[in-house]
């Protein structure tokens, strides 16, 4: 195990033995941080061995697996999360060190700490090789749009603004409002933290996005046109839904025309966010409403597919299939290999960190769900993973939500709104 101290809060290394980890709590570590995948090396210990030894020895531990070309933002900044947390000096390591001290100065480059002049010298210095950071940079600098996503732990979910810097215009898709079951309050958290980075970029706002009528959130695409006066979109087939829950619901007086939006969107219809062409791919299966938006170099394929260490979403809610879903991703993955993969929820594997972008190629050689996969074989395991999961907790409660495209039911009169959702509605559903 070679390790190079680079500060007194960080020590980056090769791989550890199990046995090493008494010693590294002996000698004042705090906190050990996992960048290596598992299965890189048949003889590595992996990370449950490693979150069990660091536990024993009294260390914190964070499992952020990365490669050279999968890094993403969301790694960089778990890696600094991680940091922050730590209780003292931190351990962190990978195969040979390069990966983990990759990430720090990743980080130390995006919040200005560090010029991208200065990353290699840096590198040499403590005996890494750093041309990779670089062109990381290079590539981010390069791609767009411009994506901020934000994380909501509560739902697992995944919401992004998605940026022209030409114009300043960007569009969010996506948003939370905050719900909690057991008490029936509700927040807008979420919606506030997008709004707060809007301001602070300077951004303005033109489109408010759902890529289809969630079921384990509700979405704040009616607050967030309040505050900002954007308009809102949603795919055409949203009536369909609507229709659907209309009848489950026993809500004759639904409109189910999609009124409830400024704009539905037909597969191959084209807007802007600012100078940024939008194609919409029509991407049922998750849900018969279902759409992927592509901007420039990057999809918002929503609940289609998730990171490739995930697999893909389930496609029995009341008009799923698991068939259309496996014609949604084949559209999908025609994109370019580079193309950049947006997803709408981690649910972090292994206890990782989450992730939420990865590339056509990388869903195409690393999803298990699709790599050597045909359609039958899909169609099968797609649909006997679903017979077993049970109904998100929200499905109730969300639809009759955002089938209204986000906006809650109206105060009755004694000023408090309700809920409305039907007993043994969803017959057959895994409790």
């Amino acid at each position: 195990m070679n390790a190079v101290k680079i500060d007194g809060r960080l020590t980056v290394a090769g791989q550890p033995e199990i046995a090493d980890f008494s010693s590294l709590s002996a000698q004042g570590y705090k906190s050990i941080i996992n960048a290596r995948p598992d299965g890189e090396d048949h003889d590595q210990p992996g990370n449950m061995r490693e979150k069990s030894a660091a536990g024993t020895a009294g260390l914190a531990y964070s499992f952020i697996p990365v490669t050279g070309p999968t890094m993403t933002e969301a790694d960089i900044r778990a890696f600094q999360q991680a940091m922050v947390e730590a209780d003292g000096p931190v351990f962190a390591h990978c195969k040979g060190g390069t990966r983990a001290l990759t990430l720090y100065v990743l980080g130390e480059a995006l919040d200005g700490r560090i010029g991208q002049d200065q990353i290699e010298a840096f590198g040499t210095t403590h005996g890494f090789d750093l041309s990779g950071a670089v062109r990381w940079l290079q590539r981010r600098a390069a791609a767009l749009p411009q994506v901020k996503a934000f994380f909501d732990p509560r739902t697992w979910s995944v919401q992004y603004v998605v940026s022209d810097p030409a114009t300043g215009r960007c569009a969010i898709i996506d948003p939370v409002y905050d719900f909690d079951e057991k008490s029936g309050a509700t927040d807008t958290m979420n919606a506030d933290a997008i709004l707060a980075y809007v301001e602070s970029q300077g951004l303005s706002v033109e489109w408010i996005l759902d890529t289809h009528p969630h079921a384990d959130h509700f979405s704040a695409a009616h607050y967030l046109k309040q505050k900002t006066g954007a308009q809102t979109a949603i795919g055409a087939k949203v009536t369909g839904v609507q229709k659907l829950w209309q009848e489950k619901y026993n809500w004759p007086e639904l409109e189910t025309d999609g009124s409830q939006w400024d704009r539905l969107l037909e597969a191959g219809d084209r807007f802007t966010i600012g100078s940024l062409d939008v194609r919409v791919l029509f991407s049922p299966g998750h849900t018969l409403a279902s759409v992927t938006y592509v901007v420039g170099d990057a999809a918002f394929v929503h609940d289609t597919l998730f990171m490739p260490d995930s697999g893909t979403a389930r496609a029995d809610f009341p008009g799923g299939s698991a068939r259309e879903l496996w014609a949604s991703i084949q559209a999908i993955l025609a994109l370019p290999d580079e193309t950049r993969l947006f997803t709408g929820h981690d649910y972090q594997p292994g206890g990782r960190a989450p992730k939420w972008e990865s590339t056509v190629g990388e869903q195409k050689r690393s999803n298990p769900h699709l790599a050597d996969m045909t359609e039958e074989g899909f169609i099968r395991l797609r649909e006997a993973r679903d017979r077993g999961l049970p109904m998100p907790k929200l499905i109730l409660h969300a639809l009759q939500v955002n089938i209204r495209g986000g906006r809650l039911p109206e105060p009755e009169a004694n000023g408090k709104r309700y809920l409305k959702f039907p007993l043994d509605g969803l017959e057959g559903s895994t409790w």
